[in-house]
C-alpha cells in the first residue's frame, strides 16, 4: 500500500527554551515507541520538563511506565498535557490525579 502523504505513526521533537524543555510528541505511543519518548526527554537536559501528548492517538501500558518513569525522574518539574484519548488510559490506570497531569 502507497504510504506517501500520510501522517506518520509516530514522532517526537523537543523544543528548548532556557531551563524548560518541551518534548511534543505525535502519533501511537506503545511498545514500539515509548521508549524513543522517553530517550527523546531524557537526551536533554531541562529543570521544567513539559511532555506535549496532545497529539497522540493510542498509549498503551509501555507508554504509560515511561511516564511515570519521566515522572520520578522529574519530581516536582514535569507537565503532562494529555490527548482526550490519553487522558482517558491515565483514569483507567488511576494516574489522572497525579500533579503532573495537567487538568486542561
Amino acid at each position: 500500500m502507497d504510504q506517501e502523504g500520510a501522517p506518520p505513526v509516530f514522532s517526537a521533537r523537543t523544543e528548548t527554551d532556557g531551563d524548560h524543555v518541551r518534548v511534543v510528541v505525535s502519533g501511537e505511543v506503545d511498545m514500539a515507541t515509548a521508549d524513543t519518548m522517553l530517550q527523546t526527554v531524557l537526551r536533554e537536559p531541562g529543570g521544567q520538563v513539559t511532555l506535549d501528548l496532545r497529539a497522540v492517538t493510542f498509549f498503551d501500558s509501555a507508554a504509560i511506565h515511561a511516564v511515570v518513569r519521566l515522572s520520578q525522574r522529574y519530581p516536582g518539574s514535569l507537565t503532562v498535557l494529555p490527548s482526550r484519548q490519553v487522558r482517558r488510559v491515565l483514569e483507567i490506570s488511576g494516574l489522572a490525579g497525579q500533579g503532573w497531569v495537567s487538568p486542561a
